[in-house]
């Protein structure tokens, strides 16, 4: 298990130079939670805390902000992110097999990460894509019509290739 945050850990201190850099003003919120999330792969509560100090907002808005869109992750995610569409184009063509797929080659569900912490898998209620139904997202490339008895066999060829 990883030591908790400090206010000394640069990845801290890094977020506090940018918060100067947009003036603290509360309209950055969500540059803000980008920057903190590619810092840190997820969004830690010291850290929600303290861009709500700095920018002068309730805690409640950047909580309710980066529970809101799906990009954000409360929680630590893998090196990978496999995300899964369940919307109605992608489900009735297969989504649910897609997931139950991976489930079964990487043990996870939804939400969890792998216990190596290479990938994390999550699903989302529907990405825009549903010309390329059933899609997929590995990192930040769109799988288009995904095979549900391939895909395993695709992120683990990509798990590889990383």
């Amino acid at each position: 298990m990883s030591a908790p945050l400090t206010f000394d850990d640069p990845r801290v201190k890094r977020v506090t130079r940018e918060m100067k850099l947009y003036d603290r003003r509360p309209d950055a919120l969500i540059q803000i939670l980008h920057i903190v999330q590619e810092i840190f792969g997820y969004l830690p509560e010291m850290v929600l805390r303290l861009v709500a100090k700095e920018l002068r907002v309730p805690a409640s808005r950047v909580y309710g902000v980066s529970t809101f869109y799906h990009y954000f992750s409360l929680k630590a995610r893998g090196d990978h992110q496999c995300l899964v569409c369940m919307g109605t184009a992608c489900y009735v063509k297969g989504a649910g097999k897609i997931l139950d797929q991976l489930q079964k080659a990487f043990g996870v569900r939804p939400g969890e990460v792998t216990p190596d912490g290479k990938l994390g898998l999550a699903q989302a209620r529907c990405l825009g894509a549903c010309g390329l139904a059933p899609a997929v997202v590995y990192d930040e490339e769109i799988l288009a019509r995904v095979d549900p008895a391939k895909i395993a066999a695709t992120v683990q060829e990509k798990l590889r290739g990383s």
